[in-house]
């Protein structure tokens, strides 16, 4: 029982006297009434106790944690539950990963155009564009061309990765 003269939220919920070995009492204060009432719609009192009375007292509270999420999201979504909010998050990842990879490749395009000479981007599938730096050109029939510029993107690219460190690697070595 959570005190003295107060009853826990499911013993409330239940209208039932709230013992001192009450499974319900750790987990369901009599300041969250709510918290039960899902659970109790979506799971059912009886087998909430069973479950909680076969974890061992250290897994409890995470699993009413759990239950009182699950419950929470059905109740929201009854068709999907928390799968649905899974399944927008990883729509969401996937969004963003893809707009990380272009905005690479972008940035490898720009870091390209800035690095090599201007008569060197035709040899590489590039095209000088006074907007956007060097572009690719289209190469659906040129794939050795294709690759040449990928592995000189990446070239670059750590190439100027290692610039950008050199003088933490030399302020380095005059420390030592």
């Amino acid at each position: 029982m959570s005190s003295s003269n107060s009853r826990c939220a499911a013993c409330k919920f239940l209208r039932r006297k709230c013992s001192q070995d009450c499974v319900f009492a750790p987990y369901f204060p009599p300041d969250q009434p709510q918290k039960f009432a899902n659970v109790h719609k979506v799971f059912g009192a009886s087998n909430v106790a069973k479950l909680l009375n076969d974890l061992r007292p250290v897994q409890r509270e995470d699993a009413v944690n759990s239950l009182a999420y699950e419950a929470d999201a059905r109740l929201r979504d009854p068709v999907y539950g928390c799968v649905g909010l899974i399944s927008i998050l990883q729509d969401q990842l996937k969004q963003v990963q893809g707009d990380l990879i272009n905005a690479k490749k972008e940035l490898a395009n720009y870091r390209t155009s800035a690095v090599l000479p201007y008569n060197m981007l035709p040899m590489l599938g590039l095209c000088l564009n006074q907007d956007h730096g060097a572009m690719p050109l289209v190469m659906h029939d040129h794939p050795q061309k294709q690759h040449l510029m990928e592995a000189q993107q990446l070239a670059v690219a750590e190439w100027e990765q290692q610039e950008m460190l050199r003088p933490c690697k030399q302020e380095q070595q005059r420390r030592v």
